[in-house]
């Protein structure tokens, strides 16, 4: 659960830096801190935990608002941009122009550690399991959800990446020496003027506000699951619901967590990108477990559901766990060179203390009284009313004698 309110706090972090970049395009003399953008950081969390405990249509809704809004927003990005942007580079450039500023003399090292912040983006799309037991049909809808989440984002953001990649007019002042914090920002407002870019940066940070809350709603999910089992600190508090069946004391638990994440962006430069590899390399191996699980131990007794990939379930299960293998290891180097204590990418030592935590605290309690998650079955039953037989899917949570009261 842990590597999902890490992900909060590093989109809203995130969003915070784009937002008080996008006031200087404006206000060129403004000139943000660590402090305010903190202070935003925690406006943005307010507002997030606030609509995460609204009833669970309303956070549907939200959703499909803001699918359309992205699929229209970035096609609107990309098409305007283009046609405004005066002096695009050669496509061998936009398509080809490679730039090593690590320190490091290894570009292929340099192009690797670059990997970091596309792999951030592989995160999040699990939501639909999260939420599978608010979710009709669970069984197919969670994963057709987490299939289509990655392969729309592939396509559009391949799509938008390509265009922004044709707006760059000078790549050393608007990539290398940059006036604005947010490289992109730059390059919009030097290709399309004032105007455009602050509706680009309106389209972008509403985006990146939908895509944080829908990380809380997955968040909150999983810290509530975690709690049913009692598996977690607080255990009977987490669980309670609202009238709405929302848990809403998860929702405002996970915000002040990832509130107190953040405070280290106060000290540090490197601090943000800390969390984000922190996010990555624990979002992956969250991942792996179960998916090597499947290809190891449970290889021969795993049901299949309605939804599997078939004679293929094995070989991309591999393919996924020599990646997260790589790729966790990868992300816990340095990115800078020379290494210093300002530089120095300190992700493993928060990371390493959480587990070691975690891994004590089972083996010296958790253990003796933990038995597993709960279990939530779909099951059909029929019923007559007034001489017309009915059939009706019911969720029924199963229960042992050793499991926690809920």
């Amino acid at each position: 659960m842990c590597w999902i309110v890490v992900a909060i706090c590093a989109s809203d972090l995130g969003m915070a830096g784009f937002l008080t970049s996008a006031v200087t395009v404006t206000h060129p003399d403004f000139v943000t801190t660590p402090g305010i953008d903190y202070a935003v950081f925690l406006v943005i969390l307010f507002i997030h935990g606030w609509m995460n405990v609204l009833p669970v249509k309303y956070t549907g809704m939200i959703n499909n608002i803001s699918v359309w809004w992205h699929i229209m927003g970035i096609l609107f990005i990309v098409i305007v941009g283009l046609l405004l942007t005066p002096n695009k580079p050669s496509a061998s450039f936009a398509l080809g122009q490679y730039y090593n500023n690590t320190g490091f003399k290894s570009d292929g090292y340099a192009w690797l550690i670059g990997l970091l912040q596309s792999q951030f983006t592989l995160n999040g799309y699990d939501t639909a399991a999260h939420v599978s037991e608010e979710t009709k049909s669970a069984q197919r809808g969670s994963p057709m959800g987490i299939v289509m989440a990655i392969a729309s984002s592939a396509v559009v953001g391949t799509i938008l990446m390509i265009a922004c990649a044709f707006m760059i007019q000078d790549f050393d002042k608007q990539i290398v020496n940059k006036n604005i914090s947010m490289t992109i920002t730059q390059v919009f407002l030097d290709g399309t003027g004032v105007g455009w870019t602050m509706w680009f940066l309106v389209i972008i940070i509403v985006a990146m506000y939908f895509a944080g809350a829908a990380v809380i709603v997955g968040s909150s999910r999983q810290t509530y699951a975690f709690a049913r089992d009692g598996a977690m600190p607080f255990s009977k508090w987490l669980i309670k619901l609202t009238s709405s069946k929302v848990p809403a004391n998860a929702v405002w638990f996970n915000i002040a967590f990832a509130a107190i994440l953040g405070l280290p962006y106060l000290f540090s430069e490197v601090a943000f990108e800390t969390i984000v590899s922190i996010n990555t390399i624990a979002a992956n191996i969250s991942y792996f477990i179960p998916i090597w699980l499947r290809i190891t131990m449970a290889r021969k007794r795993f049901e299949k559901g309605p939804y599997h990939l078939g004679s293929f379930s094995i070989p991309c299960g591999v393919i996924a766990c020599l990646w997260i293998s790589f790729t966790s290891v990868l992300f816990i180097l340095p990115t800078q060179s020379p290494v210093t204590p300002g530089n120095m990418n300190f992700a493993i030592i928060p990371f390493a203390f959480v587990i070691g935590l975690a891994s004590i605290v089972y083996l010296v309690s958790g253990r003796k009284w933990f038995t597993g998650p709960i279990r939530n079955i779909d099951t059909m039953v029929v019923r007559e009313v007034d001489g017309q037989v009915i059939q009706e899917t019911r969720r029924v949570v199963v229960v042992t004698e050793d499991s926690p009261p809920i």
